[in-house]
């Protein structure tokens, strides 16, 4: 009885979280849209372009959590450079991190 109630307490824990993620992704492409798309469309800056696999690969294999990370707080690299929240410091951390789940949806 111990085992199963684990298992409905972990499987609906996931199950909220997945919807969590759904809801943030959803909310992630308008925030794209309005904040994101200036640099990430084009490039500008070294930006990885959404949709664009290669320009991802090296970042999302340090982690999600590295690349939500990098856009919150800023990063320079070798390619180019994040400034934090994408220069806009009126966003919130989980607007950003919302942003940054939509745009790597994209790359699957």
């Amino acid at each position: 009885m111990k085992n199963l109630l684990s298992i409905a307490l972990v499987t609906g824990i996931s199950l909220c979280l997945t919807t969590i993620t759904v809801a943030d992704t959803a909310k992630g492409e308008g925030l794209y849209m309005n904040f994101c798309t200036p640099c990430h469309a084009s490039g500008i800056a070294g930006a990885p372009k959404v949709g664009d696999k290669s320009a991802w690969q090296d970042r999302v294999g340090k982690g999600t959590s590295a690349v939500v990370e990098n856009a919150i707080k800023g990063f320079q690299g070798s390619s180019g450079l994040m400034p934090a929240k994408g220069g806009n410091s009126a966003l919130t951390d989980e607007e950003v991190s919302s942003a940054v789940m939509y745009m790597l949806e994209q790359i699957k």
